[in-house]
């Protein structure tokens, strides 16, 4: 009796194992019957029947690149048409951004997309649809493509992030499309003898390097209408007026003709900058040194350090301007601005100069004048006084009388030469002061000559202050005009 429960309980486990084994089964052959479902093959239910969408077999990705492009059956070392005429090569760019203009190092920075486009029938393949594929940087080294470079650039690269901006598309006829993102800085030759009123045309020359004219042609592919910028690109300093394009032929001696492109593009100066930090600040300097034709000339601590601290302010704006800017050989706008203003200031110092310097001369004369003045009373009161000389004609008396005469008229005779020799010295000293003459009459001691070279110094003051401000003015009219 024991022995047949065992048996049966045998055979229910291995009935429930069997049943497992079979469910696995099941669901395994299903999710294998998943699997082996082809790319490209929907499942719907609509009832009985299956959809299914069919693709182009160059999107099925069944077959290599390489075999479908038959890469490795050709030799992509030479260019197409090897042997025959040039490969015509069309190329456009999208500006993306202007990113510096320098004045120091005179080049410029851009970022750009650089297209190419041309025909390679080693390219061609079979499409029923006739669509393109598009490949990334890696297949761009295992075919041939343009090698161009950027004439006159400094630095230049590929933009890298996340991946080499590098897209290969290729039509099944052979055409090709190649674009890549790049940012090159080239030189930028600029005549800044109109700085900071100018308009500077800078352009990025795009050559082939090994290819002369007879290899490959070089072109714009829709003229001036390959060349697309973005709205958004502004610069601080600089008005982007336009962008355009143009193309040559560039000679080398050892080499030969090559195709040129060019990217021309012109700016123009923005001025409120230059304004505000420069020509503003040197006309209020100019301005302030007026100032002192104000303030009284005997007024010595006020109007010198007047003039030497705007003269000081001028030479510090001078050379903060030409900091910040190339060691040109030539003469530019604002250095004409500023050192007309610096020598205006200058002047006004030279002008108070000239004031004391006549003021106190004057002065000094005046000085002397009044002192020899005081000096010639106290000569002509210690004279001896002749008014009681007796004339000639008058009446006559005995021998004595006549020997009181003679003595009377030997003293009245040294009194005469002492008065004269006084009267002569005088003079000379006069002559001395200022080229006074003395009356050989009266003897009186004029000062007709000094009064002649008397200058009075507050008219030099009072022409300064209409003289400067109106020629300053003059000079920005001219200035201006010129250059605006």
């Amino acid at each position: 009796m024991r022995t047949h429960v065992l048996l049966l309980l045998a055979l229910l486990a291995g009935a429930v194992t069997g049943a497992r084994e079979k469910s696995q089964l099941g669901t395994a052959d299903r999710l294998r019957t998943k699997r082996e479902i082809p790319t490209g093959v929907a499942l719907r239910n609509t009832g009985s029947s299956i959809y299914k969408r069919s693709q182009d077999a160059t999107k099925v990705s069944i077959t290599k690149s390489d075999q479908l492009l038959s890469i490795g059956d050709q030799d992509f070392t030479m260019r197409p048409n090897f042997g025959g005429p040039a490969v015509p090569v069309g190329v456009d760019v999208q500006v993306e951004s202007l990113d510096t203009i320098s004045e120091v190092d005179m080049d410029f920075t851009m970022t750009l997309y650089l297209r190419h486009y041309w025909k390679d029938r080693r390219l061609s393949f079979h499409s029923s649809t006739n669509q393109s594929m598009t490949f990334d940087g890696r297949l761009v080294k295992k075919i041939w493509v343009p090698d161009l470079f950027f004439v006159h650039s400094k630095r230049s690269f590929t933009h890298d992030t996340t991946t080499d901006n590098v897209m290969l598309r290729v039509f099944p006829d052979g055409k090709v499309l190649y674009s890549l993102r790049v940012t090159v800085t080239s030189m930028c030759s600029m005549d800044l003898s109109c700085f900071p009123l100018d308009t500077q045309t800078c352009s990025l020359e795009i050559e082939s390097y090994a290819y002369t004219d007879d290899d490959l042609m070089l072109y714009w592919k829709e003229g001036n209408e390959s060349l697309n910028t973005d709205d958004r690109i502004s610069l601080s300093q600089f008005l982007i007026q336009e962008f355009r394009t143009s193309s040559k032929l560039a000679f080398y001696s050892s080499t030969g003709w090559y195709n040129r492109l060019y990217i021309n593009f012109t700016l123009r100066r923005h001025i409120f900058f230059f304004l505000l930090q420069t020509y503003f600040p040197a006309t209020l300097m100019v301005m302030l040194s007026w100032v002192s034709f104000w303030i009284d000339r005997r007024a010595v601590p006020a109007r010198v350090p007047l003039g030497i601290t705007t003269v000081l302010t001028m030479s510090t704006i001078i050379t903060g301007v030409n900091a910040s800017m190339p060691r040109v050989s030539y003469i530019k706008a604002v250095d004409i601005y500023l050192w007309v203003s610096f020598v205006f200031v200058f002047l006004s110092v030279i002008e108070y100069a000239a004031v004391n310097y006549l003021s106190t001369r004057q002065e000094r004369r005046e000085r002397r004048v009044r002192e020899q003045d005081a000096r010639e009373r106290e000569l002509r009161e210690q004279l001896p006084c002749t008014c009681e000389a007796p004339r000639p004609g008058g009446p006559t008396g005995g021998y004595g009388e006549a020997a009181g005469r003679f003595g009377l008229m030997a003293s009245l005779g040294n009194g005469v030469k002492q008065r004269e020799t006084v009267l002569l010295q005088l003079a000379m000293e006069r002559d001395q002061l200022g080229g006074q003459v003395t009356d050989q009459v009266t003897g009186h001691v004029n000062s007709g000559g000094y009064e002649s070279t008397w200058v009075d110094t507050h008219i030099i003051d009072s022409y300064a202050r209409v003289l400067f401000p109106g020629s300053y003015v003059l000079f920005n009219i001219i200035y201006w005009s010129i250059y605006s």
